[in-house]
């Protein structure tokens, strides 16, 4: 049915080898992040395929899906209190910056008869979820050693997301020496010193990744093939593993320019136009409710796209290489937030795709 995302899952396959590959020379231990496809798990299942055994979300509705994988399970959302039990019965780890929280977690693991692994998460100076002050760390863990059915397994960050603070030597070099305080302190190892996510790929790629650094949980590399501090491609990955395809609904010869007083759009914004003259026009059945502001880019030769309301995209098909008609389907390569959109969507149907990597 259209519109449909297609996700070639050998692509990911590939993909997942590379990044395997790439932090293995640095002994890290990637945990894939799947919430970007909504962690449908035929498509976890090629990640997993790729040498991937972590698989990390935000939502308990995605590590549901997830739990028939041969892989850990890892919640990277701050638990909410309310979830503790199912965050218990369904992640094997979790992010947490709250005692209050931890309490809730080991109480739900202690009637399940289970422990639960939890990374302390550090915050380095991007603002969103994390522990700042080392007096306040340091006497968490003290409080944490008290709980019977938790183990603390690793430190991490989150950078970029909020903030868009830059992963560097400097900040990821403050946690590791954080890291090493509390083996210190614990009298044993930490298996995760967790550093980031897609935007510290780039330290590798630079051949600038601190010693010890352990793990980094990784979806838009892995997903769209780039790393995702300055959006550069990652060499040797497929770059095009999803893609929207949608159908022409109208095909009409008109102006450029709209005709009347402009005023705002459907979505509060005054579009400004160019003057063209008469071009040829196609609008394809998909539009902003279903991928929202995020950039999509038509992959047809010689179309170009001018804009979308809810429901229609409006496309320039005056110099396209082929020709179209009403119930052609073109298609589009994707940001990972048009991405996350679409596969969120309940209006967009998904098709997998396998053999023939092109």
């Amino acid at each position: 049915m259209n519109p449909r995302i297609e996700i070639h899952t050998d692509k990911l396959t590939h993909n997942a080898k590379q990044i395997s590959k790439m932090t293995q020379g640095y002994g890290i231990t990637p945990a894939a992040v799947t919430k970007g496809f909504c962690a449908i798990p035929q498509v976890a299942a090629a990640i997993v395929e790729g040498g991937i055994g972590i698989l990390a979300d935000s939502r308990i509705e995605n590590l549901k899906k997830l739990r028939t994988l041969n892989a850990r399970t890892m919640l990277l959302r701050l638990p909410m209190i309310s979830q503790a039990e199912t965050v218990v019965k369904y992640a094997n780890i979790s992010l947490n910056s709250e005692i209050k929280t931890l309490k809730a977690l080991n109480e739900a693991a202690n009637i399940q008869g289970r422990t639960h692994q939890v990374i302390l998460m550090i915050d380095l100076g991007d603002l969103r979820e994390g522990i700042m002050d080392d007096f306040e760390l340091m006497a968490m863990i003290r409080q944490i050693k008290s709980l019977k059915n938790i183990s603390l397994v690793g430190l991490g960050t989150n950078l970029t997301c909020f903030g868009a603070v830059i992963p560097d030597e400097k900040n990821l070099g403050r946690l590791i020496d954080l890291a090493q305080k509390i083996e210190k302190d614990m009298g044993q190892s930490l298996e995760f010193i967790s550093g980031g996510n897609s935007s510290s790929v780039y330290l590798m790629m630079e051949k600038r990744m601190p010693k010890g650094i352990t793990n980094l949980r990784i979806g838009e590399s892995i997903l769209m093939g780039t790393e995702s501090a300055y959006g550069k491609k990652i060499p040797d990955m497929h770059y095009d593993a999803f893609q929207l395809v949608a159908e022409i609904v109208e095909i009409r010869e008109k102006p450029t320019v709209p005709i009347g007083q402009i005023g705002m759009d459907a979505f509060g914004g005054k579009p400004i136009f160019e003057d063209k003259g008469m071009r040829k026009r196609a609008i394809v059945a998909v539009g902003k409710q279903d991928f929202a502001t995020h950039p999509v880019k038509c992959i047809e030769p010689g179309v170009d796209i001018l804009g979308s309301s809810s429901d229609h995209m409006i496309l320039d098909i005056t110099d396209a290489e082929k020709k179209y008609f009403i119930g052609s389907e073109l298609k589009f390569t994707l940001s990972y937030g048009a991405m996350l959109a679409l596969t969120t969507s309940p209006y967009i149907s998904t098709q997998l795709v396998s053999g023939g990597l092109g």
